[in-house]
């Protein structure tokens, strides 16, 4: 083989094994920041279609409905355990911090943190999802659902348009 050529195969070959290098820690890189979502019912009995379940220490996000009833605050500190259900057996959800201010019983939540007992959450962060009906006051207005179209009339607007 010439060395003109060899040396094109060395930095060919060279070229590709760095791109596979850098391919495969890339990919391990973005699955162990991977959170996966699950609903109550799937961290109790896995999921139906790949009978995905989450393990014990496992990084995931769980959403649901709080379970009326079920808030205990710790007077003393930021604490706060809830249940969270969806159709089927519900999970418990402990947090250290500060709730959203839409969070309540009877409300949808996305709760993202570790898994450490098979139906306990300890979770670092709480989403509480809003209604999907909600619609900011500027936009009612401007929509005129809420509040009657403001009449102008030509004396205060200074003439027309």
């Amino acid at each position: 083989m010439n060395p003109r050529r060899k040396k094109r195969l060395l930095f060919a070959s060279a070229l590709v094994g760095g791109v596979a290098a850098i391919a495969t820690l890339l990919l391990f890189a973005l699955n162990s920041n991977l959170d996966l979502f699950f609903t109550p019912t799937e961290v109790v009995e896995g999921r139906e279609d790949s009978g995905l379940m989450p393990e014990v220490g496992q990084r995931i996000r769980v959403g649901g409905m709080v379970v009326e009833g079920t808030v205990e605050r710790d007077p003393t500190s930021l604490k706060i355990a809830f249940q969270v259900a969806d159709t089927g057996p519900a999970i418990t959800v402990l947090y250290d911090g500060m709730l959203p201010d839409l969070f309540r019983e009877g409300q949808g939540i996305v709760a993202q943190g570790t898994l450490i007992e098979p139906t306990v959450l300890e979770a670092s962060e709480v989403l509480a999802k809003h209604d999907e009906n909600y619609m900011s006051p500027e936009i009612a207005e401007a929509m005129g659902q809420t509040h009657e179209p403001m009449q102008y009339d030509d004396a205060q607007t200074g003439g027309g348009y």
